[in-house]
């Protein structure tokens, strides 16, 4: 199965499900947000169609945006959590032993940016997924962490859904 039939599936099941639709964003978030399974949860486009079936088919948009928010920040803070534990063992993992590139980027990326960087990264793809496991790695004081991923979780969510639910509500002349 090919990604966007996948992508068709998982909207169409929302759209006939719409109940099911804030559970539904909080998984899809949080596999995007947790380091290395966000490698193979290809979950941006489907919470950008999702934001169109929120002004379509009557799904409210607060309890889908919290619940977006709530996985991504969950998902940002099981990383850091397995960064913080595992240290330099996290070097060992699939998939950093085969791309270990990954891991320097975001060292980099982290080291450039300091607590900024868990923000700033939450919005740029690959490095989204190594953010919070390098801050864990490097031991960011905890508050400081949970405070950057939350405020960032929050307007990442509002960014993937309000754009879809928008065009929407324009072409329906609403």
């Amino acid at each position: 199965m090919n990604f966007e039939s996948w992508a068709h599936d998982a909207l169409a099941f929302v759209e006939t499900h719409a109940h099911l639709a804030p559970y539904i964003v909080f998984a899809l978030a949080f596999g995007e947000s947790l380091a290395v399974i966000s490698l193979l949860v290809p979950a941006t486009f489907i919470l950008i169609g999702i934001g169109a079936l929120i002004e379509a088919g009557g799904i409210a948009l607060l309890p889908v945006w919290a619940a977006a928010a709530a996985g991504a920040a969950l998902g940002d803070a099981v990383s850091y959590w397995v960064g913080f534990h595992l240290k330099e063992h996290t070097r060992r993992l699939w998939p950093f032993t085969r791309h270990p590139q990954m891991l320097e980027r975001g060292e980099r990326f982290f080291h450039r940016y300091g607590s900024w960087s868990v923000f700033i990264g939450r919005f740029f793809g690959p490095i989204r997924a190594v953010i919070p496991l390098v801050a864990g790695m490097f031991a960011m004081p905890q508050l400081i962490f949970q405070m950057a991923n939350i405020a960032s979780a929050m307007l990442w969510a509002f960014v993937l859904l309000a754009p879809g639910a928008a065009v929407m509500k324009f072409w329906s002349g609403g």
